[in-house]
């Protein structure tokens, strides 16, 4: 048993309402382990800094359905609760008829259209459904009264599978809007959870990728003490907790890795450089890397004795100008490039290895200066799963190696490669978005294309294999 949390459509709270359950938990000294629905960044960083714990991706698009059931296995057994926070609405997802990489069966009874193709993969009721757990559905109730039943009711019965726990009632304006909203709900006899009421003082600020991310926050402390204030008083814990018991499943979970490759990588991780999948990091010291944590933006000089850099993604455009007066470590950057040294840069970590950053106002910041080309930030945003095929061996993978991916910037290049990583197309049609990365120097993989290695472990081998080559030549940067 663990709690799924989910929302009737985006921005209607399930962040704030997750964010409260875990706060008030942490504050009765509960260990929990929480969970993210889709490939977002942001919000597991909000969990691990309420928990203490790493929050885990659950995204089958980017990995399995089996490997979703491994992970949540693996992980929740290691805590007394577990708490998994949806994506968008409970039945947002993606249409998909790529059987070879989803592994579908089929007994599940997906949704399909009159195309065959599965409609809901990878939202939330595909998640509550692949671990067999309840779902709360958090219902914004602003700017309704007698309607929610209607809400309540549809979203209970549209599909059978879904076990609807109950309902968490947020934005709730007065006593007498509550009346309102329980009469309405009285004769579905659906378990209201939580009432949460407007909440003036509590609110995370947010700008072009979603909310700021918690390392910018110097006030985020106080912000989580008023949310376990609110979490000590608006839910009924006593049948909260039942639901939120994390017990033994029984999948099956992947084999350990072997430590083979005794290398030393860097990894910038600052408040410019802070998206990365745990489960990424965690492959690599598997594998048996150790793994050096310094900042572009604080640090004079990159760290001694590595063998590979790792730049995650983040918002470098927000600290272009810290970046660029920082040119020992530009300088230092490229060089350890230029003589090889193996590098991975995802999205922000792309930018910075660009000539320059130019910012929303046209401000010019130069960079590390490896790519011959500019990262200019607009209004138009990039969002979207890929299916990637690489054109060439590179650093990571092999030509024609099909690898699933994850877009989301407002940022462009001036120029494109003349020997691009990929090519990529939308996730769920043939839609041709494209060719795009960089692999030149060889040594180099920068793209736009976030990719989660737990299913394509072959990557990160693959990626250390050639840093273990820097460690026996002697290389020592």
């Amino acid at each position: 048993m663990a709690l799924v949390i989910a929302g009737e459509r985006s921005g209607v709270g399930k962040t704030t309402v997750t964010l409260t359950l875990l706060a008030s938990l942490r504050r009765r000294d509960r260990q929990v382990q929480s969970f993210k629905v889709g490939p977002d960044y942001i919000d597991p960083m909000f969990h691990q800094h309420v928990t203490g714990r790493a929050c885990r991706n659950l995204d089958p698009v980017l990995t399995s359905q089996a490997y979703v059931q491994q992970c949540f296995a693996r992980h929740s057994q290691l805590s007394e609760y577990a708490l998994v926070e949806g994506v968008m609405g409970l039945f947002d997802g993606v249409s998909s008829l790529d059987i070879s990489h989803l592994s579908f069966a089929k007994d599940k009874g997906q949704r399909t259209n009159d195309k065959g193709q599965i409609t809901d993969f990878a939202s939330t009721a595909h998640i509550a459904r692949l671990l067999d757990l309840p779902v709360v559905l958090v219902i914004d109730c602003s700017r309704l009264s007698g309607s929610v039943a209607a809400i309540a009711h549809g979203y209970r019965s549209f599909d059978p599978r879904i076990k609807i726990a109950g309902v968490v009632l947020n934005r709730v304006g007065s006593d007498r809007h509550l009346s309102l909203l329980k009469d309405s709900l009285e004769p579905l006899q659906l378990p209201i959870l939580g009432v949460m009421r407007r909440q003036d003082n509590i609110t995370i600020p947010d700008r072009h990728l979603g909310l700021v991310p918690t390392a910018e926050l110097p006030e985020l402390n106080a912000l989580i003490d008023r949310l376990a204030d609110l979490g000590d008083t608006c839910f009924d814990w006593q049948r909260l907790l039942a639901l939120l018991k994390s017990e033994p499943l029984s999948f099956s979970t992947s084999s350990c890795l072997s430590p083979s490759f005794p290398v030393r990588i860097a990894v910038a991780r600052d408040r410019a450089f802070n998206f990365y999948y745990q489960d990424n990091l965690d492959l690599l010291q598997q594998l048996g890397a150790e793994l050096v944590f310094w900042s572009p933006l604080e640090d004079a000089a990159i760290p001694q004795d590595i063998q590979g850099l790792y730049f995650g993604g983040g918002f470098p455009e927000v600290f272009a100008q810290q970046l660029s007066e920082n040119t020992s470590v530009r300088d230092a950057v490229k060089m350890a490039i230029l003589k090889g040294m193996p590098t991975v840069a995802e999205c922000g970590g792309l930018m910075y290895l660009c000539e320059q950053i130019i910012d929303f106002e046209g401000k010019s910041w130069p960079m590390a200066g490896v790519l011959p080309t500019s990262a200019v930030m607009g209004g138009r945003l990039t969002l979207g799963y890929r299916r990637a095929v690489a054109l060439q061996d590179n650093l990571l993978v092999k030509a024609n190696t099909t690898v699933y991916g994850h877009e989301f910037h407002r940022s462009h290049l001036t120029l494109t490669p003349t020997q691009p990583l990929f090519k990529t197309s939308r996730y769920d049609c043939e839609e041709n978005m494209g060719c795009e990365g960089w692999g030149l120097p060889a040594n180099v993989h920068a793209s736009y294309v976030h990719l989660h290695w737990g299913e394509s472990r072959e990557i990160p081998q693959q990626f250390l294999k050639e840093c273990l080559k820097v460690a026996s030549s002697g290389t020592w940067i």
